[in-house]
């Protein structure tokens, strides 16, 4: 069997090699998971719940090691990381929970003569694809569901960082799991495998985290045997600073939104939409916070790491240069990056052209950019002038920001803070930002079918 390379981007050096496998292990895993499904399905879910919850506790004690294996692999800063895993943990917790919560209902027909009784049950064999950017994170937020409600998983982790997802798997394991359950493909060849496992009739559920375009492809073949398919897709959020916005807690939930991950999140602020009145004011603080930055590998303590490949640093590089030749102000720049590496300078721009790229496409680096306005209805129309819908920001006195959130058509907004992720509230977008929740009970329907009994009464 060939390999691959996992490289470390704030080196190039290679981490580790890993078989690069094929359809036919795709079909294997399937085989496993098929073979498990009647066992874990019948599994009582005070069982399933014990074995999540050793699964959370096992994650926190291994948390530094998860750490910075995550560090390794991603680029991440340590103190990013290390708030991955305690995020990543915190699924298993909530859906230990829910998995003795899976409520049905009984009711009387309103024509009478009949009784209605209804249940959830497992959707069986389900193939979960993640990406790179929290490869911690990403996989438990469809592991932790999809084993709660009863169900057997394929897990395809991305080609850039599958070592996190294998540690994760072998936790599982030694928390109890039994064989089959989770089976994992390494491989560079994710359309072979992702289709090989939708073209398999024993796969009945498709869970995809990554761009839309992909989620697009994988939809239309998704389609051909109606497979039950959520899809966590691409973001462009915006965050939107009022007049009446307390500024240093807009700096400091821009800061949030912006900077976490060095930017690479689907929920990263990506157009940064300031009033006039107080843009200057709020620019000037975000840049001397932008200026303490450092820039380095985690192993050096510093904030921002790297992107993720060369071809990354390169793409958000030419954006860069083609806005400021088009009039945006650079005013405000972290530390110089190393030589070594696929590093990226953090950045604040000022009076970004509304016709940017900066503004129309995911950046996924840590740059901000900022444009300005005056008029709220022309405001809306401007966050809302886009294909994606998956997280926003606003930042106003409450009852405004509310009442302006209520007019952005996002799935999430954060109000006057930078994080909306929580696993008990449902992640997910409008529009071309996916299909589908994770998290909260709604995360847990997503592995479920619903099935009712008419009883003559």
């Amino acid at each position: 069997m060939t390999t691959f390379e996992v490289l470390d981007p704030a080196t190039g050096r290679v981490l580790h090699r890993l078989d690069d496998q094929t359809p036919d292990d795709a079909t294997a895993a399937v085989d496993a998971a098929a073979a498990a499904l009647p066992g874990w399905r019948a599994t009582p879910p005070r069982q399933r719940a014990e074995v999540l919850r050793r699964v959370f506790d096992l994650m926190l004690r291994d948390k530094d090691r998860l750490a910075d294996l995550i560090s390794s692999e991603n680029g991440k800063s340590t103190a990013d990381a290390v708030a991955e895993v305690t995020y990543a943990a915190e699924f298993f917790r909530w859906f230990s929970e829910e998995a003795v919560r899976s409520e049905g209902d009984y009711t009387e027909s309103p024509a009478g003569g009949t009784r209605t009784i209804v249940r959830h049950v497992p959707v069986g064999v389900a193939a979960l694809v993640t990406p790179w950017n929290f490869p911690a994170a990403m996989a438990t937020r469809k592991l932790a569901p999809a084993l709660a409600a009863g169900c057997t998983v394929v897990l395809k982790p991305a080609a850039e960082t599958p070592l996190t997802a294998l540690a994760v798997a072998a936790l599982l394991s030694e928390a109890g799991l039994p064989d089959g359950v989770v089976s994992l493909v390494t491989t560079t060849d994710a359309d072979g495998v992702v289709g090989t496992w939708l073209r398999d009739r024993r796969v009945r559920k498709l869970s995809f985290t990554g761009s839309t375009a992909v989620g697009r492809h994988l939809l239309r073949q998704a389609a051909d045997r109606v497979v039950n398919t959520s899809l966590e897709l691409g973001g462009n959020a915006p965050v939107v600073v009022c007049a009446d916005a307390d500024l240093d807690v807009a700096v400091e939930g821009t800061m949030t939104a912006k900077f976490r991950g060095g930017g690479q999140a689907c929920t990263a602020a990506n157009r940064i939409f300031v009033h006039e009145s107080v843009a200057d004011a709020f620019v000037a603080r975000l840049s001397v916070e932008v200026g303490r930055l450092t820039v380095g590998p985690a192993s050096s303590g510093c904030a921002i790491g790297p992107v993720i490949t060369p071809a990354a640093r390169d793409r958000i590089t030419r954006v860069v240069d083609e806005a400021v030749a088009a009039g945006a102000v650079v005013v405000g720049e972290g530390a110089e990056p190393p030589a070594q590496g696929w590093f990226v300078r953090p950045l604040v721009l000022d009076h970004v052209p509304a016709d940017s790229r900066l503004l129309a496409e995911e950046v996924f680096g840590p740059v901000a950019s900022v444009t300005r306005w005056s008029d709220e209805d022309d405001l809306v129309a401007r966050v809302n002038d886009t294909e994606f819908g998956l997280s926003a920001y606003v930042f106003a006195e409450l009852g405004h920001a509310l009442h302006l959130a209520e007019r952005i058509e996002a799935g999430m907004v954060g109000i006057n803070r930078g994080l909306v992720s929580d696993p008990a509230a449902p992640f997910g977008g409008f529009k071309q930002s996916g299909l589908g929740r994770e998290g909260a009970r709604e995360g847990l329907r997503e592995f479920q079918e619903t099935q009712y009994f008419s009883v003559a009464w």
